[in-house]
């Protein structure tokens, strides 16, 4: 821990504050603007005080002073956990997400120097917006020279289809992203510019609402600006330019490439506080050009989409053909005028390095106006004029690629020309020579260092350094005026340098000082949140095809990890015990074992070889190959509630991960203690003890904590039909194995319906088949009983009728009803219940029928399949 000033309540005379930060704070390297102290980092740093921004808010800190910043590092943490907030990392299904990285302290800016910043971003916003109303209009800045053919019409961005088309409602651009630096100068310097999908907006909302209530006085008392605003206008903008009829009100949609995209988590956080429609490819269709969204009411007209896809991939029909993230028909739903699609497709060129050089002469040919935001300098080496100057600047520039990757086109990584050898520079010199336009040579700029703080730190090093860049963004309001979201996203660097999120990068919040406590917008993020809400309250009535589906199988496998982890408690209760003995009761397992795949085929039985049986079935919970256990249920369940983040709540999806996570990290650990063997029994027995405690958890929040909506009663009927199936199976295996002769077969039965204690207490010791019939078979009361389970799927199933025209009413008449007195099923008299085993026959027929029914009136249309079709 680092050594830092104590609290008021444990030292007489704590020392100073800015004392200890003038001896102990690292100051960032020299030649790069230090933000703690507000000036240009030298060699000789002692005694330089912070900045007055930084001197306000350590002095408002609170009476733990530096003391408690430990505190609240892990209280950031827990918060980041709590909260679900997770970054893919280079998007692999098998991979662990990675949890958003987030530091402590805020970047602060001074309310003169954003309104620099909010000037510029305003007029490059108004740039961007004529270069590309001409660059799909009358083109004349090519034809002029104020812009080469080989940046607009030649850029892979640039998307023909498009030429000629008037954008929807008047605006190409809804929303652009401004990549900003602050240089040895103090002054900000533009670096790029994204327009395509500029991700960041859900994640510094999140930095905001972690940080401001970690440091509420400090943040009361600069004052800082608000954001929520900003977001409104974005939304009242997107359904002010949307195409709707009159009397109709705009659905907007955000188009999310899927739950395996890097930035996943911020797309379905932004759906739901801006009251957003999230929905993938495989959710829209296009009809008579106009887009629809596929739900289980039918189709429904979408008049905005709010995309998070690349351009290329928007149109597998006219576009990339191997697209399976975009929409066939929807470049022609756009050229129609019948969907607003924000971005307009085809800004990628406006996001090339290259075009930064010819700004200023576009700016002063187009607006009239000097640039107030000035852009870091670029050659384009296709530019014959400015080539020499690249190469000039090569050793201490950085080399950039004009074009991303698009077919045959290569693109690479940046280069610094100060890392390279004299040999690299050569070579990178020919390469440009052979391949000019390919590449723009830019001046190298040393960024400012941004404090962190390092709670892992030994010594005096807590307070260190790191180089930060600031995503500003611009959105484009109802009346078509442009509006600067007053903060960002600071993205932070090693100390090698900037690096991405998915190469150890953190972010920070931004903190934006309004000229005076009057001027701040004091519109809450959370106030905004619930109105956004209660606007979407008829929107969520929807329910999208894909989400359906996977509702449907959620319940699915929420119930078979109940299942499977019941009969593997059950199972080793049992072989740990004297019950062991029992030739019946080792049978009924063992073939209940491997119905439900906990062991595989060719392992023997309990009554061939107890303890190889035992063995493979504590191994086979964890192994999800070659078993269908409980690790491979629960893993399944994870990936069947991924797409629906937006539906679940923070605590839920919490929940889901961690119990995924902690059961697999036992495994993990008795492996590294054990290398390649079988964990130890107990070990398995308490793993499945603590999981099976947090599935509980998990069915109260899917009883009690969703809107029990059309798509809820896809999940509580996926859940019934496992349970009907596996409980009749597993009743009908004991009778065939005549289980009922002694009490621990008895017993057994009882505990895996989890009716051990219902049975006790309304029958006492009275053990008799025509008893346990009553409560598991025909019991109207209790939950495990099959009649309870076929009459809430019945009820279920007649419930949804509305959504296929009455077919579904024909599925719960297959269920059959059970007779209500126990005699009629198992007689007195008789060795064999026939009438028993027939109907538990009918249970588990009528239970994969209404599944099949029910994949057949509402799942096959809804996309590629992502789940086993077995049941």
């Amino acid at each position: 821990m680092p050594d830092i000033p104590v609290s008021p309540d444990q030292a007489d005379d704590p020392p100073d504050p800015m004392s200890w930060l003038r001896a102990h704070a690292q100051a960032a390297p020299e030649g790069h603007w230090d933000e703690l102290r507000n000036r240009l980092s030298a060699a000789a740093h002692e005694g330089h005080p912070p900045g007055l921004l930084w001197s306000d808010f350590i002095e408002r800190l609170g009476p733990e002073g530096l003391a408690g910043l430990n505190q609240r590092m892990a209280n950031l943490r827990r918060q980041v956990h709590d909260n679900g907030i997770t970054y893919n990392v280079y998007a692999q299904t098998d991979q662990l997400q990675r949890p958003w990285a987030l530091d402590l302290f805020p970047l602060m800016i001074g309310a003169e120097a954003w309104q620099q910043i909010e000037r510029g971003v305003r007029q490059r916003m108004a740039l961007l917006e004529h270069i590309m109303a001409d660059a799909y209009g009358p083109q004349t800045l090519v034809a002029r020279g104020l812009l080469p053919a080989a940046l607009v019409q030649g850029h892979p961005g640039y998307l023909h289809p498009m030429h000629g088309v008037a954008p929807v409602g008047g605006h190409y651009l809804s929303l652009a992203a401004f990549d900003l630096a602050r240089g040895p100068d103090g002054l900000w310097w533009l670096l790029s510019q994204r327009t395509q999908a500029p991700s960041g907006l859900g994640y510094l909302l999140e930095n905001r609402l972690i940080v401001s209530r970690l440091f509420p006085e400090a943040f009361e008392s600069l004052p800082v600006q608000r954001l929520a605003a900003t977001y409104q206008a974005l939304v009242e903008g997107l359904k002010a330019r949307s195409p709707v009829a009159e009397g109709e009100a705009p659905h907007i949609a955000l188009l999310t490439p899927g739950p395996y995209n890097e930035t996943y988590f911020e797309h379905a956080y932004l759906a739901r506080y801006l009251g957003l429609t999230l929905v993938q490819s495989e959710d829209l269709t296009v009809r008579g050009d106009k887009l629809y969204l596929k739900t289980l009411q039918g189709l429904q007209r979408v008049h905005g989409l709010l995309k998070r896809v690349d351009d290329t991939w928007l149109d597998p029909l006219e576009l990339r053909a191997d697209s399976a993230l975009g929409v066939p028909g929807l470049l022609q739903a756009v050229r129609s005028g019948q969907v607003l699609v924000a971005n307009t497709p085809g800004s990628g060129f406006l996001e090339s390095n290259a075009l930064l050089g010819f700004m200023p002469a576009l700016a002063k040919d187009i607006l009239g106006e000097e640039l107030v935001l000035p852009a870091i300098p670029s050659w384009w080496c296709g530019e014959a004029a400015a080539l020499p100057e690249a190469l000039q600047h090569l050793p201490d520039g950085v080399v950039k690629p004009t074009y991303p990757s698009e077919g045959q086109r290569q693109s690479f990584e940046p280069r610094l020309g100060r890392q390279m050898d004299q040999r690299e520079r050569d070579e990178w010199a020919g390469r440009i020579l052979r391949e000019p336009e390919a590449h723009t040579v830019q001046s190298w700029l040393p960024l400012s260092h941004l404090p962190v703080w390092d709670d892992q730190a030994t010594g005096d090093d807590a307070l260190q350094t790191r180089p930060v860049i600031l995503r500003v963004f611009a959105v484009t309001d109802a009346q078509g005026q442009w509006q600067v979201l007053p903060g960002g996203l600071a993205r932070l660097g090693t100390q090698e340098g900037i690096a991405s999120m998915q190469r150890g990068g953190s972010s920070a919040d931004v903190w934006v000082q309004a000229p005076s406590r009057e001027a701040v917008d004091t519109a809450s993020l959370l106030g905004s949140a619930v109105a956004n809400a209660a606007q979407a309250t008829a929107r969520q009535r929807l329910v999208t095809s894909r989400a359906a589906e996977n509702l449907f199988w959620m319940g699915r496998y929420t119930e078979r990890t109940e299942n499977t982890l019941r009969l593997a408690r059950l199972t080793l209760d049992v072989l740990g015990s004297e019950d062991q003995s029992s030739q019946r009761l080792l049978g009924w397992l063992s073939r209940m074992a491997q119905a439900q795949g906990l062991v595989p085929s060719e392992v023997p039985t309990a009554q061939q070889s107890l303890r190889v049986f035992e063995r493979a079935l504590v191994s086979g919970l964890w192994d999800t190959a070659s078993t269908t256990s409980v690790g491979y249920n629960l893993r399944a369940l994870l990936r069947a509630a991924t797409p629906l983040r937006e539906r679940l709540s923070p605590e839920h999806w919490q929940l889901l991960q961690d119990t995924e996570s902690q059961f697999f990290d036992t495994w993990r650990s008795a492996d590294q203690a054990r290398p390649g063997r079988v964990p130890p029994t107990p070990l398995a027995r308490s793993s499945l003890q603590h999981t099976s405690q947090r599935l509980a958890a998990l069915t109260g929040f899917q009883t009690d904590r969703m809107s029990r909506d059309d798509g809820w009663r896809l999940l509580s009927m996926g859940r019934h039909i496992e349970r009907l199936d596996f409980l009749a199976g597993a009743l009908q295996l004991a009778v065939e194995a005549r289980l009922f002769k002694a009490q621990a077969g008895f017993d057994a039965v009882l505990h895996l319906f989890d009716s051990t204690i219902s049975f006790h207490a309304q029958y006492q010791q009275s053990r008799t088949p025509q008893a346990l019939v009553e409560l598991l078979v025909t019991s109207p009361d209790n939950p495990r009983s099959l009649a309870w389970v076929a009459q809430t799927l019945r009820s279920r199933l007649r419930r949804i009728e509305h959504l296929a025209d009455g077919a579904t009413h024909a599925l719960a008449a297959l269920l059959p009803p059970a007779p209500t007195e126990p005699t009629l099923l198992w007689p007195q008299d008789s060795a064999t219940p026939e009438a028993l085993l027939a109907l538990l026959t009918q249970y588990r027929q009528s239970a994969r029928a209404v599944a099949e029914g029910l994949s057949g009136l509402f799942f096959t249309h809804s996309g590629p399949a992502a789940h086993s079709v077995s049941v």
